[in-house]
């Protein structure tokens, strides 16, 4: 353990031993002795109990908000690090040779000029190379990758998908220097909370072995291995795959079994797919867009499921992920889980339309209204801003076109006349932007 305990330490006081002798005096002398006096009692204090000290566990400060270098971000964190009750010594030698990357700060600061439209996402990772690479490794790993799935519940198609969209199948796990890359983050400061944690982390996987000290290298941001895990979520999640008595993000067995397990622990049901393709009514009210119902409920109110085999109870959110000349899709809690991975509803998307492809089977029925044009970055601030000043609250204006942000202009749309799809493109959003 890397924490200290509080320590009790008791004050004794012996116990006081009281003797009372009595002498009797005797007198000689022919005439009869005297009554011996009556001794008066002694009064005896009882003992004042002992106080209770209590020791404290060593003040951990918190970090500054600022450093005027990256050495004194290493030598504050170090402190901070071993009153925690980490070894002085593993991290002198984590930090020892750490060096700030700016590259690590430029691709964390960095925006696209554009808001990529979802169809540009999903089309990247269906590409041709990701899913011929998938079929390979489904069938070279079926043994493994079936055992997972019979354990955990969650299908090797998913497994696998989420294994070549986040390494190309351990192809590209990552050569940036982890150590570097935290402490980079750290020292910067808007992540530094995060980016010291990971580093902790890190400390505890190689004290267990789970990591050699040979073995730190990954992404820019922390992740590791074969299925891009970030130090801390792999403390928390990863299983033995392998039964090595060790859980190594750089072993096969090991990744992809706690990939399942955490996809698992996220809340994936077992036999249910994470979307269901859909086809509207054509007096469809769309503001029931991003509303949940159950399945049976919303075919009750006409919608079209155009695949077979969906749970008539099961509880799904209507997704459009291109408007109303896109497809529409009835996410499950199964989408959710992939989530926890990466919070982006394209990336889950992205996995769900791989491992359908690594098995063979055909994506999306409806098409994507790709005459539509994404926003500029600078633009979606504006809209963001705009919207707000006008009450639709997007809780922020950080350039991303977020659920809140979608919602938001939903309403607007409602408002003022257009189909409320939440689809954000030059055309929709021209009269926010002008």
């Amino acid at each position: 353990m890397f924490f200290n305990n509080f320590s009790y330490k008791h004050l004794c006081i012996k116990n006081l031993s009281v003797s009372v002798t009595a002498a009797l005096l005797a007198a000689c002398s022919t005439t009869p002795p005297p009554s011996a006096p009556t001794m008066p009692k002694p009064v005896v204090t009882p003992p004042v109990p002992a106080p209770v000290v209590i020791t404290p566990p060593p003040i951990v400060k918190p970090p500054v908000t600022s450093y005027d270098s990256f050495l004194s971000w290493k030598l504050d964190f170090t402190e901070r690090a071993v009153a925690r009750g980490f070894p002085r010594a593993d991290v002198a030698r984590l930090l020892s040779n750490a060096s700030y990357n700016e590259q690590v700060i430029s691709l964390d600061k960095g925006q696209p000029e554009f808001a990529k439209m979802p169809w540009e996402y999903i089309e990247g990772a269906v590409s041709s190379g990701r899913v011929n690479g998938g079929q390979r490794n489904f069938a070279s790993q079926s043994t493994l990758l079936s055992q997972i799935e019979d354990r955990y519940g969650v299908p090797a198609s998913i497994v696998t998908a989420i294994w070549g969209m986040e390494s190309s199948y351990g192809q590209g796990t990552g050569n940036s220097s982890l150590v570097n890359s935290l402490a980079t983050l750290a020292y910067d400061g808007r992540r530094r909370g995060f980016a010291e944690e990971q580093l902790l982390a890190l400390l505890q996987l190689l004290e267990r072995g789970d990591i050699d000290w040979s073995q730190l290298k990954g992404s820019w941001a922390g992740g590791m291995g074969h299925t891009q895990f970030i130090p801390k979520t792999w403390l928390d999640e990863a299983v033995d795959g392998n039964n090595d008595g060790h859980r190594n993000p750089w072993h096969v067995a090991d990744a992809l079994s706690s990939t399942a397990s955490y996809l698992s622990n996220a809340g994936w049901e077992r036999g249910m797919a994470s979307f269901y393709e859909v086809r509207l009514p054509a007096d469809f009210d769309y503001r029931q867009v991003s509303t949940k119902k159950r399945i049976a409920d919303w075919q009750q109110v006409g919608v079209q499921l155009l695949t077979a085999n969906a749970p008539s109870q099961a509880v799904t959110e209507l997704w459009l992920p291109a408007g109303k000349e896109g497809p529409a899709i009835l996410l499950t809690k199964n989408f959710d889980a992939i989530k926890v991975y990466n919070n982006s509803a394209n990336y889950a998307m992205g996995v769900s339309l791989l491992a359908k492809a690594i098995l063979g089977q055909s994506g999306l029925q409806q098409s994507w209204p790709k005459y539509e044009q994404p926003l500029y970055t600078y633009q979606v601030k504006i809209l963001q801003q705009q919207l707000t000043r006008m009450g639709y609250d997007t809780k922020g204006s950080d350039c991303i076109a977020g659920t809140n942000t979608k919602l938001a202009f939903q309403r607007w749309q409602a408002d003022h006349g257009q189909t409320p799809d939440g689809f954000i493109t030059q055309r929709s959003a021209r009269a926010l932007l002008n």
